[in-house]
């Protein structure tokens, strides 16, 4: 079996990517490397470019008739970065996403599994959610994500394409094998800004204190990448279970969380017990675009992918603390 993988050579693509190496799936790359690098496609089928250009997709899938079905990883994802440039946020998280999913139906490729994101549900009162949640995103990034999903589910009710949308919580760690992780240097996410502050000794910002959650820091649901990379593979290997071919539905919304919340302190005291030192910690404002964020409750990616997660907290930042400790010797120093 053979799957297209957009956005293959960024973080979560090349973990899914990896898994399905190790699954004995053939992944097949597609990534204009904006944010994504190369060194993470090396020794897989790699194309450089955009998932606008149809001709380009053309060719990948006449030198790859095999593949069965496709994965769009592809993606802008900084909040802050989306507040300040929507128009960019729009264009290449919708309209780019439109045009490829057009290039797939002119290849026959019928099989779409798409990263959408949790940030786009409105939490209740416990800040836990489900896929019948209300959806209320806050932000320009969650609002593609929102839109883009609403397509999705319009263009498969012609029964054309059944496409699946993971909505991922929170990612942390690295492939447990360190051939891929986080890739960008300034990390916006908490736990890349506590490694980057335990690393230069500095001090990490608590950016918001005054949500209503336990403790008043923001909570949200942090699942390991590599289990995130995992249900990729039961979506793929039970796709056809979830939307069975001919059958009246054609598009199916599954949560992949841990089903626990975790609020930035008690993600600072389980760094703490990781590292084996407090990392020093002060309150700040809230940055543009953050929500007091949520975690998953729900049984559909059990009963449906027979997923659950595997790996602790603890377990996600000492990977990551091991990837940030490998990465420059796998990526350099530069970009």
């Amino acid at each position: 079996m053979k799957v297209l993988i957009a956005g293959g050579a960024g973080f979560i693509g090349s973990t899914i990517a990896s898994a399905c190496l190790d699954g004995g799936i053939e992944p097949v790359i597609l990534d204009n490397l904006a944010t994504g690098r190369r060194e993470f496609a090396d020794g897989r089928s790699f194309y450089e470019g955009d998932i606008a250009d149809g001709d380009l997709i053309d060719r990948i899938f006449a030198e790859h008739p095999e593949i069965e079905a496709a994965i769009d990883c592809a993606a802008l994802i900084v909040v802050p970065e989306s507040v300040a440039q929507p128009l960019r946020y729009y264009t290449e998280n919708v309209a780019k996403g439109i045009q490829f999913l057009g290039h797939l139906a002119r290849n026959r490729c019928d099989r779409l599994i798409f990263s959408s994101s949790a940030s786009i549900y409105s939490a209740g009162d416990d800040f836990a959610v489900d896929e019948d949640s209300a959806l209320a995103p806050l932000s320009p990034y969650a609002r593609t994500k929102a839109l883009f999903e609403t397509a999705l589910e319009d263009i498969s009710s012609t029964g054309d394409m059944r496409i699946i949308s993971l909505r991922y919580f929170n990612p942390i760690g690295a492939d447990p094998k360190m051939r891929t992780g986080l890739q960008v240097r300034r990390p916006t996410h908490a736990l890349g800004k506590m490694i980057e502050a335990y690393q230069n000794g500095e001090t990490f910002q608590v950016t918001g204190v005054d949500w209503g959650t336990r403790d008043g820091s923001g909570i949200r649901d942090y699942v390991h990448v590599w289990d995130l990379a995992r249900a990729h593979i039961q979506a793929l290997t039970r796709f056809g279970t979830v939307l069975p071919e001919g059958g009246t539905e054609t598009y199916k919304v599954i949560n992949l969380g841990t089903g626990t919340g975790t609020t930035v302190f008690e993600l600072l005291e389980a760094f703490a017990e990781v590292t084996g030192t407090p990392l020093p910690s002060v309150e700040a404002d809230r940055r543009p675009g953050d929500s007091a964020g949520a975690y998953s409750r729900g049984t559909r990616a059990a009963s449906l992918l027979d997923w659950r997660p595997a790996s602790s907290i603890e377990e996600g930042i000492r990977d990551s603390l091991t990837w940030f400790a490998k990465r420059d010797s796998v990526i350099g120093t530069e970009g």
